[in-house]
């Protein structure tokens, strides 16, 4: 754990947290603050234990650092106005460079977040061997304010894909303390969270954090030794993805694999459909948030109405939760 204000940064509790939408006014693409609010109490209320802040979900690559830091700004005002000041924040922070990944964590600290989220580097894809990626991460952490979480999403950055030896080297590095399985592979995230001893919903551990990135396998993280799921899916579902969480780490192991395979069908509606899906989602079920930010965009109404129908089963259990 980085020394810097960690007695007073909130821990990282095991459990479901979502990579928070960005909201936008659906005619002049500014930010849509009173929404994003609303999204995040909303979620806090249905029993997430953390919130993160321009990720992927939130369509960081289309808003300015201002803009970040609103976002980051607006979620901690509301969670602590609603009573949820114990949930922490996590901020996507990555940016091409050291130096400018450096200075993104310095804003995101001053905006209210208390971790980072860092992907590689991936712009000049054929210099980034895993040396050139291992320096990046150990110089960013020397130089950030805040303790960052490894994102690996191989999707997002050209092909990258960390392994566990490097994942676990890295994991030396007093300042870095966390991962983010969006690959997928839970036997990459069984080795990591045992060479690490990942704090669980049975033990402390070392506190080293290892995240799955999507809930459609949220109890096999379980099962590998993992900390919690970051899923994009927990901004239409939060409850059941608690449900399922709560239900295994409470001993009900069996109702929790057929929650899952439930979650899991829906979710990959959602999957399928990305972000303009997911907040056509939302849009479908709660009333708000249906526009993404240009070049993304919205959903034609049929498509909108096929995803609200491929997740009516799951949707169905959610709102009686």
């Amino acid at each position: 754990m980085a020394t810097n204000g960690s007695s007073t940064r909130r821990p990282l509790p095991p459990g479901i947290y979502a990579p928070t939408m960005t909201f936008f006014d659906p005619v002049t693409e500014e930010l849509d603050i009173p929404i994003i609010k609303k999204h995040a109490v909303r979620l806090a209320e249905a029993g997430l234990v953390g919130l993160v802040t321009m990720g992927s979900n939130g369509e960081a690559v289309h808003l300015s650092r201002d803009e970040k830091a609103a976002v980051t700004r607006a979620t901690r005002e509301a969670l602590d106005a609603a009573g949820f000041d114990k949930v922490p924040i996590i901020v996507g922070a990555t940016e091409g460079s050291v130096r400018g990944t450096i200075d993104l964590c310095k804003h995101s600290e001053a905006a209210g977040g208390e971790y980072v989220l860092l992907l590689p580097p991936s712009y000049f894809r054929g210099l980034m061997d895993e040396e050139a990626v291992y320096d990046y991460f150990i110089q960013v952490a020397d130089g950030s304010p805040l303790p960052i979480i490894l994102y690996n999403y191989p999707g997002a950055v050209a092909g990258i894909d960390m392994d566990s030896d490097l994942l676990i080297r890295l994991a030396q590095h007093p300042n870095i303390i966390g991962t983010k399985f969006t690959c997928g592979n839970t036997g990459k995230l069984t080795r990591v969270a045992l060479a690490t001893n990942a704090k669980t919903p049975f033990s402390e551990g070392s506190g080293y954090m290892a995240f799955g990135g999507i809930c459609d396998f949220t109890t096999q993280t379980l099962i590998s030794g993992g900390s919690g799921i970051i899923a994009g899916g927990a901004n239409v579902m939060p409850k059941v993805c608690v449900k399922v969480w709560n239900l295994y780490s409470e001993g009900k192991k069996e109702e929790a694999f057929e929650l899952q395979k439930l979650l899991s069908k829906g979710d990959w509606v959602l999957t399928k459909a990305s972000i303009a899906g997911t907040k056509g989602a939302i849009q479908s079920y709660y009333g708000y948030g249906g526009y993404p930010r240009k070049p993304l965009k919205k959903l034609e109404e049929i498509k909108t109405n096929a995803i609200k129908d491929g997740i009516a089963e799951i949707m169905k259990l959610e709102l009686s939760l």
